[in-house]
């Protein structure tokens, strides 16, 4: 049976507690950010949607050699080389990436594709907007990877 020395001292625990909460709530400010109005702030390491770079002149990076289908530890990436044409060249080596897919349901976002990528074609960006309702949806093809969407975020320091 508790008797009252336990309930002050119950109580004096559970005011104890509430200082810390009340002196939190009203010395820092609230992290809740209105998205999509403002902004959301993220590291600059962040691993988010992937992208296929091009050069300035238009060309493709990704040379189809398929090491970053090599180092995915799930499988995530498909690529399917093909020579490029001299007349119209798509990338600047001897072949592109005919098709390139990246499937989102398998991906862990490891970042093993874009360390093997011999001429930095494939990179994490820092898009985070990744729900769909429907499945087809999670698979980037070529197209989708060249022409990312601006995500709506702040780099903000590494510290």
């Amino acid at each position: 049976m508790s008797g009252p020395k336990d309930v002050v001292d119950g109580v004096r625990e559970i005011a104890k507690a509430m200082s810390v909460t009340l002196k939190t709530l009203v010395t820092e400010p609230p992290i809740t950010v209105q998205y999509p109005e403002e902004p959301v702030a993220v590291y600059p390491r962040f691993r988010g949607r992937h992208e296929l770079r091009q050069y300035e002149n238009g060309l493709e990076r990704c040379i189809g050699c398929a090491l970053c289908e090599a180092a995915c530890p799930t499988h995530a990436i498909h690529v399917e080389a093909e020579e490029n044409d001299p007349d119209n060249p798509v990338s600047p080596g001897e072949r592109h990436a005919k098709i390139y897919e990246v499937n989102l349901l398998r991906c862990i976002f490891c970042g093993d594709c874009e360390a093997a990528c011999p001429v930095e074609a494939i990179v994490l960006g820092h898009n985070f907007e990744l729900a769909s309702y429907e499945r087809r949806d999670f698979i980037l093809d070529k197209e989708a990877l060249l022409n990312p969407p601006t995500p709506n975020i702040v780099i903000r320091s590494d510290h």
